[in-house]
């Protein structure tokens, strides 16, 4: 695209400030922005913008609750069989584990990649990364192999990550099988659709949300890399939840067993009004249906043994077959909004600084990769055993509720209790 073509796109597209921005400013930083506007795919710009006067349609009357195996309710010889499978796998070294790491420590007071922070458990202190390690390397024992850990990062902090894992010698795990890979961002925009520039004449865009992940592992040959391993299955969580079961032979063996090639542990609600997504069925596909989009009447509905009906949550837990990742990086995810607020170059090429949400960040969401398939299988975990995620600095979902959480955990299974 040459500069003409530029002006012309921006003008078809209703770019007013940007036009003004670039008469306005120094002959260098127009340079710099033009270079950065000529990147913009200016038809997914329109899109964005048609996203936000566009509310999420859920028709509840066609939702049905979804089925889970709980491991509590299956025979010792039923569960064994099921791990068989899932070991099998591992111990032939095609299996393959993937951590999303793109995100900041923002809401936790926290300056860094979320990875690098620190939560006071026992023994002692322990790094969300170190953590990760641990889990595999007990795996990796207990099955004599090596995981491949394929770990995605932003662009803001990739460099962060890398060199904080360097420093740290990668907690001892071998670093010929560590791969890092940057996610994709999205440009903000602004209530009526204009791009964003910050101080340095730099577009404002953000990490386009966990279900970039599947076209980022395509993109940056994370796919092909995998093939080239020989793996067939691949555990995706996120970093933040200290208890996570990236290797989980008995979700896998379910998958395997049933013909899934997407498996899920879900976590019970622990009442109606948890502000947690709902795993459910609509026009015979898996959805995640956020607590906000459901109505009161069933959020609280119960089946006739008193459980919640739609009490099956997603928490983030995911195994896909190499065959399911190939598929959903072809595939494009729904945009979901979030209005925020930024500070942004004006036409007059001085900063605006809100007291209010007044632009837009679009991400892609995992679980929206759940509906190009038939079925996928569903797990039952338990949240004192799979899920204590760190998310806010205090109450809720906190470093605290994680860390106890995570030290209960590990007195038990140690003998402490």
């Amino acid at each position: 695209m040459n500069d003409a073509e530029l002006i012309e796109n921006l003008k078809k597209y209703n770019q007013t400030r940007t036009l003004k921005i670039l008469k306005n400013i120094d002959k260098l930083n127009r340079d710099k922005m033009v270079e950065q506007l000529k990147e913009i795919d200016f038809v997914q710009l329109k899109d964005l913008y048609k996203n936000i006067s566009e509310e999420a349609k859920v028709n509840v009357g066609e939702l049905k609750p979804i089925k889970s195996l709980n491991p509590d309710k299956m025979d010792k010889e039923e569960k064994e069989k099921y791990e068989e499978i899932g070991e099998d796998v591992i111990k032939n070294k095609k299996f393959a584990v993937a951590t999303m790491s793109g995100g900041q420590g923002t809401r936790l007071g926290f300056k860094g990649p979320k990875g690098t922070f620190k939560i006071d458990v026992e023994p002692e202190p322990k790094y969300l990364f170190e953590i990760i390690v641990d889990t595999l390397q007990r795996a990796n024992k207990k099955y004599n192999t090596i995981i491949p850990w394929y770990i995605m990062t932003s662009p803001e902090n990739n460099d962060q990550i890398v060199s904080f894992m360097e420093k740290h010698n990668y907690f001892g795990y071998n670093k010929e099988f560590v791969g890092f890979f940057e996610q994709g961002e999205l440009p903000l925009i602004t209530e009526d659709g204009q791009i964003m520039f910050d101080e340095n004449c730099n577009i404002e865009k953000a990490s386009d949300g966990n279900g970039s992940i599947f076209k980022s592992m395509y993109i940056k040959g994370v796919l092909e890399d995998m093939k080239e391993k020989g793996i067939e299955w691949v555990y995706i969580g996120s970093i933040d939840n200290v208890l996570l079961k990236m290797v989980d032979p008995l979700l896998m063996g379910v998958a395997i067993k049933e013909g899934s090639q997407i498996a899920t542990r879900s976590i019970f609600k622990n009442c109606p009004t948890e502000r947690i997504g709902s795993l459910c069925i609509q026009d015979g596909k898996v959805k995640v249906i956020e607590y906000s989009e459901l109505p009161k009447d069933m959020i609280e509905a119960k089946d006739a043994n008193g459980e919640i009906l739609f009490g099956e949550s997603h928490v983030m837990c995911n195994l896909f077959s190499m065959k399911a990742l190939e598929k959903i990086s072809l595939q494009t995810l729904q945009y979901h909004k979030a209005h925020k607020k930024y500070s942004y170059m004006d036409e007059n090429c001085k900063m605006f600084i809100p007291d209010k949400p007044n632009a837009y960040k679009f991400e892609y969401f995992i679980f929206d990769s759940f509906e190009f398939f038939d079925q996928i299988s569903i797990v039952r975990g338990k949240r004192e055993e799979d899920f204590a995620p760190i998310k806010n600095k205090e109450g809720v979902d906190s470093p605290e509720t994680a860390r106890k959480l995570y030290n209960d955990y590990w007195r038990k299974q140690n003998g402490r209790v």
